[in-house]
């Protein structure tokens, strides 16, 4: 296992621990909010601070993104980032429903070269290095077989902090219910990709994400034979925040399906609609 990984799979686990502490005792955490529907709690911090010590401390020259805003401001322009986040689905885990995860990705001179996804409450830990397969606790993962739209499970994520866009996702949703086997919406992106990457879901998409929601997931669905592009099926997904994630057969179909509402969306903002 590669050296890298095997820091970021120690800083996934004991995050791990300090949110799982952090679910015991819910009706005493401090939580405060970022914006409307997006709140972020002291575990989430805490979390975040587990992590980048382990990082910084094998790696002190490695640059950091991270969703509560860590940085490492005494590298400039670095070849190597850790994209993090500490808690993936803190709403989630502010009700103490159980699904939220850690996920930590590396990426070196812009390619994502490393991730981990760890779900505290199963236990699952999923793995991946570049061009060395993907794995959910030492077992090594394979995308869905399926090949057709009408028999796939798809996963989702609605654009919670972005209103302009629900009615473009009411019309999505609508297409792909007619169109699939079943529709998903468990509220943890990165904990979604790891869940394509296993067969679980045949497919993923969500608008409005953040780098460190997709880096670490991306890879494990990549490594484990998927695709992984925007939703116009370009490359860009880390910039624009636009996904789609699924089995070579099936990610062509949705965007597709995806695609045209999003373009249609644009347009009508470039003419002040």
């Amino acid at each position: 296992m590669h050296p890298m990984l095997n820091t970021a799979i120690k800083a996934a686990r004991k995050a791990g621990t300090v949110i799982q502490r952090g679910a015991r005792d819910l009706d005493r955490l401090t939580v405060t909010s970022k914006g409307p529907k997006d709140f972020v709690s002291e575990v989430d911090r805490a979390a975040e601070a587990a992590i980048v010590e382990i990082l910084l401390d094998a790696y002190p020259d490695h640059g950091i993104l991270a969703e509560e805003g860590t940085i490492n401001a005494k590298v400039k322009n670095p070849d190597n980032i850790w994209i993090i986040d500490p808690l993936d689905g803190t709403t989630n885990f502010l009700h103490g429903f159980p699904h939220y995860c850690v996920s930590i990705a590396l990426q070196h001179k812009g390619v994502i070269t490393q991730g981990v996804v760890y779900d505290p409450n199963r236990n699952d830990l999923f793995t991946s290095t570049r061009g060395a397969g993907a794995y959910m606790n030492d077992r090594r993962l394979r995308v869905s077989r399926r090949i057709r739209m009408d028999e796939s499970l798809i996963a989702t994520g609605f654009p919670f902090k972005d209103g302009s866009l629900v009615e473009t996702y009411l019309d999505m949703m609508r297409e792909m219910m007619h169109k699939t086997a079943g529709l998903r919406r468990a509220g943890a992106a990165a904990l979604d990709l790891a869940h394509v990457a296993a067969g679980w879901y045949e497919g993923f998409w969500e608008v409005g994400l953040n780098p460190w929601d997709m880096a670490a997931g991306s890879l494990l669905v990549v490594e484990a034979g998927g695709l992984v592009t925007d939703i116009h099926g370009e490359d860009a997904f880390l910039q624009n925040g636009s996904i789609i994630a699924a089995t070579p057969k099936i990610l062509p179909q949705m965007m597709q399906t995806l695609s045209p509402h999003m373009k249609k969306a644009q347009a009508s903002e470039k003419q002040g609609v």
